[in-house]
C-alpha cells in the first residue's frame, strides 16, 4: 500500500482563490490508476481552503459567532475541492471515494485525538480508493481547528505502515533553503531524521494556516521514526508520481526510516 499526498500548491494555485489546475490533476490522475497499486489518498486544501481559514482564523479556534460563516465556507470549498478531485479520478476508471475529516477525525488543541480508522478499511477492503483532504473539523479544546492534510498523512502512515508514503509537491524536493526565494537552494536528495532536525525552512508568501513546509517537515520527521521511507517529488513533472510508485528512481527528495 501507499499513502499519496496531492499538495495544494500543486491541484490549486494558492495565491488565487478557489483556482483549481485541472489538467495537473487529470494527469496525476492518470499516472496513479496506471501505476495499479492500493492507495490512500490524500490532498491539501490549497487555495480552496488556507485563504478563507485565514480571513477568519479558524486556525485560533472559537472566538466570535462570526467563524461560524467562515468554517462553513470553508468545510463547503473544501468539498468542492474534494469533489473535482475525485470527478478526475473516476474519470481515470478509478473507484474514489470521499471521506470527509470533519466527520471521522476530532482534535484537541490542534492534535488528533480521535481517528476512525475503520471507515478506510471498509474501503479497501471493497477495492475501493479513500479519498481524504485537509478540513476544519471539531476541537474539543477550541471548539473547532484546522486538520493539514500533512497532519491526516502522518496518522494514516503511522496507523497502516504504509510501503512508501509520497507527498507530491510543486518543488523537485526538500532544499537546503527556500528555493523560491534563494537561487542558490541545493535539492537535497537524500536526507535522514538527524537531516530533518537540522533543516530549516522559511514560510512561503502565499496564505497557508497549517505552517508550509515546516508543518510537512514535522510530519514526515514523525513518519520516518517509525521506520517508514518517504518520497518528495514535483508533481508539475510529467511521470515522477507514476515512477515512484513503480519503484523506478526519480528526481527528488527521499526520507529514510530510521530503522530501530
Amino acid at each position: 500500500m501507499f499513502i499519496v499526498k496531492l499538495g495544494g500548491s500543486v491541484i490549486t494555485d494558492k495565491n488565487k482563490e478557489n483556482s483549481f489546475r485541472k489538467k495537473i490533476v487529470q494527469r496525476l490522475a492518470n499516472e496513479i490508476k496506471k501505476s495499479n497499486k492500493k492507495i490512500i489518498l490524500v490532498h491539501g486544501a490549497g487555495s480552496f481552503g488556507h485563504i478563507t481559514a485565514e480571513k477568519y482564523q479558524l486556525n485560533q479556534g472559537y472566538k466570535s459567532k462570526n467563524q461560524l460563516r467562515g468554517l462553513s465556507l470553508t468545510h463547503t470549498n473544501v468539498r468542492k475541492l474534494n469533489l473535482m478531485v475525485i470527478n478526475n479520478l473516476q474519470d481515470a476508471g478509478i473507484p474514489a471515494v470521499s471521506v470527509p475529516p470533519f466527520m471521522i477525525i476530532k482534535l484537541n488543541e490542534h492534535g488528533i485525538v480521535s481517528f476512525d480508522f475503520e471507515v478506510f478499511d471498509n474501503l479497501l477492503n471493497l477495492g475501493f480508493m479513500p479519498v481524504t483532504f485537509g478540513d476544519v473539523v471539531l476541537d474539543q479544546k477550541l471548539g473547532f481547528s484546522i486538520c493539514s492534510g500533512d497532519l491526516i498523512v502522518e496518522a494514516l502512515a503511522c496507523h497502516y505502515k504504509p510501503e512508501r508514503t509520497v507527498f507530491v509537491i510543486d518543488e523537485d524536493g526538500l532544499f537546503s533553503s527556500n528555493p523560491k526565494v534563494d537561487k542558490n537552494a541545493r535539492l537535497l536528495k537524500h536526507i535522514t531524521i538527524e537531516g530533518l532536525n537540522e533543516l530549516k525552512t522559511t514560510i512561503d508568501t502565499h496564505s497557508d494556516v497549517t505552517g508550509g513546509m515546516k508543518g510537512k517537515i514535522n510530519a514526515i520527521k514523525n513518519i520516518s521514526n517509525q521506520g517508514l521511507s518517504t518520497i518528495l517529488l514535483n508533481g508539475n513533472k510529467a511521470g515522477r508520481l507514476y515512477c515512484a510508485l513503480i519503484g523506478e528512481d526519480i528526481t527528488g527528495t527521499f526520507v529514510s526510516g530510521d530503522k530501530k
